[in-house]
């Protein structure tokens, strides 16, 4: 199996949807000429993150799929032959939108999207107020360089959801990520959450012996300081290449696929499931 070059892009937002998608476009580039074969967006990068208030006005940064930003990415993708994983605010039909990603293929076709499954309702992260659960499912999306499970955000503290994503063949496991600190949360739970949130992506990977990406947010939003951290994890949970808290940063990792067959052979956690007895697992509770 060959060995991929993964991009994932750490970015700030700002109030223009224009200087944000110009300013990514330029990072895309850049991984492009380092041999980059898909580059990752972080979630929600046409815009500042929308959901710490519950703002009508913010669901003017919503469009279709296909639309502008699809548009734009597609003539990159295809005029550098590498795959972009687009994170959008979706409009989807009036009054119905949609936290979704758009992955791009490397000829500037549509390969498929992804609807977030898990929406979160926490303070400064509204997310319920703005968009509707997916309705795609966990569904792998091949592209010429790899199958990839692309979850956003919230999805990724699932095992449920990482699994189903393996179990459909994903090559590798890819979350874009708005996360970081409320202020008055830093001090006294800062450290704890960001090891929780790096804790349950290098599980992911070593329970479905897969390599995963996870490109965040940085700088300060309102109330929000995102904490950056973007990281890429190995089948084996190692974090082989991570960005800083504080800076802008093309992440870049070179993947290779025929690990995870030695990684699932060594530690065989898919050949010893039991299909049997879990059936409790569709259960809200089991009372």
């Amino acid at each position: 199996m060959p060995r991929i070059r993964l991009a994932i892009l750490q970015m700030r937002g700002s109030e223009s949807r224009d200087t944000n998608v110009r300013r990514t476009i330029a990072q895309i580039e850049k991984a492009a000429d380092d041999g980059a074969q898909i580059v990752c967006l972080q979630e929600l990068f046409t815009g500042p993150y929308p959901c710490q208030s519950e703002d009508y006005r913010m669901f003017d940064w919503a469009e279709t799929i296909p639309g502008p930003t699809t548009e734009e990415m597609a003539k990159i993708a295809k005029a550098r032959g590498i795959v972009i994983v687009v994170p959008l605010f979706e409009r989807r039909a009036p009054g119905l939108y949609h936290n979704t990603v758009a992955v791009i293929d490397d000829d500037g076709s549509l390969a498929g999207i992804y609807r977030k499954m898990h929406i979160p309702d926490d303070p400064l992260f509204y997310e319920k107020f703005y968009f509707t659960p997916g309705d795609l499912g966990f569904r792998v999306i091949p592209t010429r360089f790899a199958k990839l499970g692309v979850g956003i955000c919230w999805d990724q503290w699932y095992p449920e959801a990482a699994r189903l994503f393996a179990l459909a063949g994903a090559e590798i496991l890819l979350y874009p990520t708005a996360i970081g600190w409320i202020h008055a949360d830093k001090a006294e739970f800062g450290q704890g959450q960001l090891e929780a949130w790096q804790t349950m992506m290098r599980s992911h990977a070593v329970a479905n012996g897969i390599w995963l990406g996870a490109p965040n947010r940085v700088g300060v939003e309102q109330e929000l300081e995102f904490w950056g951290r973007s990281f890429v994890v190995s089948p084996r949970g190692e974090i082989v290449a991570e960005a800083t808290s504080a800076d802008e940063e093309i992440v870049i990792a070179d993947c290779d696929l025929s690990l995870s067959n030695e990684v699932r052979t060594h530690w065989p956690f898919l050949r010893d499931r039991r299909i049997d007895a879990y059936q409790d697992l569709v259960k809200r509770w089991i009372d």
